[in-house]
């Protein structure tokens, strides 16, 4: 029977050891958790914004006039960024149509630049920004040979 009674002594010293332990890992794994939502929130918002500047640079593309070009170029980055589910806190969509006005025959392309500022304050977490700002830029080809508008 003596041998059963160190051991006993043992276990008893242990009692609570799980609990402390559970207190000094799980605030740090709640953090690398946030900041691997905050990350990947990111790595999609840039894809999609990058996919909201190709459609509007396209968008522009195909109009005529420079000013028709920027009022499509804008709706189509909104209902891009819209239809893919990204809710920024502030967006701007600039559009360089300088080539609208090339002569037929000549090469000229559309810019658009799509700035998006993505909201972290959601996740809490101690240290990271309340919003990200990313910014893409597309450019797209205006048809060498479509007429131009005046």
């Amino acid at each position: 029977m003596h041998s059963a009674a160190p051991a006993a002594g043992r276990l008893r010293g242990d009692k609570g050891s799980a609990a402390i332990e559970a207190a000094i890992i799980l605030p740090a794994l709640i953090m690398f958790i946030c900041m691997a939502i905050a990350g990947g929130r990111l790595v999609t918002s840039g894809s999609k914004i990058d996919a909201a500047a190709e459609d509007a640079a396209r968008e522009a593309s195909i109009h005529r006039t420079a000013s028709s070009a920027q009022s499509a170029a804008h709706a189509a980055a909104a209902a891009s960024l819209d239809d893919q589910g990204i809710t920024c806190a502030l967006t701007t969509v600039r559009i360089n149509t300088g080539s609208l006005s090339v002569p037929v025959g000549q090469i000229g392309t559309v810019t658009a630049t799509v700035t998006c500022t993505v909201p972290l304050s959601d996740l809490l977490l101690p240290g990271m920004p309340g919003a990200r700002t990313l910014t893409s830029t597309a450019t797209s080809v205006v048809d060498q040979y479509r007429q131009r508008g005046d």
